[in-house]
């Protein structure tokens, strides 16, 4: 009777240990997984760092955020002698509360800016000479301000053109060409000489884009220009691109720089990728093909990522949960679904067996 009462307990023991153990591990989270690799980031928004379930999962996933709008030059610098702090210090304090890492998001962009900063009260182009004024000051007073949290900033976002010519033809770069990309860097280096300074584009995977990205990164910094890394945006869809693309693109831009980011990720479950904002929500049936594709798109994904970790220094996702995602839930784009519960491309993303690879 006593063998029968001791083999009992010792089952008990062994059953719970097992619980405790696997109660540990699910506790952990993304960022413990990937210690050893990379940091894992999240955009967030003035909701998810207000509500404390939310607040809960971010701690527990992640230990590098971005804004998501809050500090872009229009949300933070609506015109000329209007600043807008609120919402940009909300995330900064957040991150300062928490010791989370903060990704600066973003100093010059072609979207979201006021247009004050490049053109007069009647429409005129400005010239170069009140567009540099007005843009350092910009990127000094941000930059600045949250030097002592934010150890990163895209300093210059999506200015290669998707199709003619390299460079976007936006009023930036009819007043002053290229060299606005350049100035950028180097008054963002001035105004903080600690920050790693990104320029961050989409579709910087895509061969002819990969190209053009790489061709002006190589030409501005030949000319002084303090560009530090690569941001690729990562608005993949479960078709595409190629994870051969990924692999040779991170190789290509790392014979320029020592830090490649994937700043922006998230998979449709669509035919669209990249940035463009013109884009579908309606999404599409989330069929057992669909999910087994989004699944193995983000398994593939992250293995080239791992591969590549002396370069890759930090992955991101564009939003915490499908319920957030910019792209609409109904495109089924992160690992975590509208009621932030883990889809199973979350665990086959987190756990992941290194040996295998």
């Amino acid at each position: 009777m006593r063998k029968t009462v001791c083999s009992f307990l010792v089952v008990v023991a062994m059953a719970l240990c097992a619980s405790t153990v696997k109660a540990q591990q699910n506790a952990k989270g993304l960022k413990d997984a990937y210690a050893g690799y990379f940091d894992v980031g999240v955009a967030v928004n003035m909701r998810n760092i207000a509500d404390e379930q939310q607040i809960a999962l971010i701690k527990r996933e992640f230990n590098s955020i971005t804004a998501e709008n809050a500090m872009k030059p229009g949300s933070v610098h609506p015109s000329k002698d209007r600043w807008n702090w609120r919402e940009a210090d909300s995330v900064a304090d957040f991150c300062r509360r928490n010791g989370l890492k903060l990704r600066g998001h973003c100093l010059m962009w072609h979207n979201q800016i006021g247009r004050w900063m490049y053109q007069d009260s009647q429409g005129n182009l400005l010239s170069k000479e009140e567009f540099y004024q007005n843009m350092k000051e910009h990127i000094f007073t941000v930059v600045n301000r949250y030097k002592d949290v934010v150890y990163a900033w895209d300093v210059v976002n999506e200015a290669i053109s998707d199709g003619n010519g390299p460079y976007r033809n936006t009023p930036m770069y009819q007043i002053a060409g290229d060299e606005f990309i350049k100035m950028a860097f180097i008054w963002a280096h001035e105004a903080d000489p600690n920050a790693v300074l990104f320029y961050n584009d989409y579709n910087a995977a895509i061969p002819e884009k990969r190209n053009r990205i790489y061709n002006m990164i190589k030409k501005l910094k030949a000319e002084g220009a303090p560009i530090h890394a690569v941001g690729m945006q990562g608005h993949y869809s479960i078709y595409g691109p190629r994870i051969e693309d990924v692999d040779v693109a991170i190789q290509k831009y790392s014979e320029l720089v020592s830090t490649i980011h994937i700043t922006e990720l998230d998979l449709r479950a669509n035919q669209e990728m990249g940035g463009d904002l013109n884009l579908s929500t309606e999404g599409v049936q989330i069929t057992p093909e669909v999910k087994a594709r989004f699944e193995k798109q983000y398994v593939d994904l992250f293995k080239v990522l791992r591969k590549h970790k002396q370069v890759v220094r930090c992955v991101t996702f564009w939003n915490l949960s499908d319920k957030d995602s910019w792209v609409g839930e109904r495109n089924y784009p992160l690992l975590f679904d509208a009621k932030y519960q883990p889809k199973d491309a979350y665990h086959l993303v987190k756990n992941f067996n290194p040996k295998e690879e």
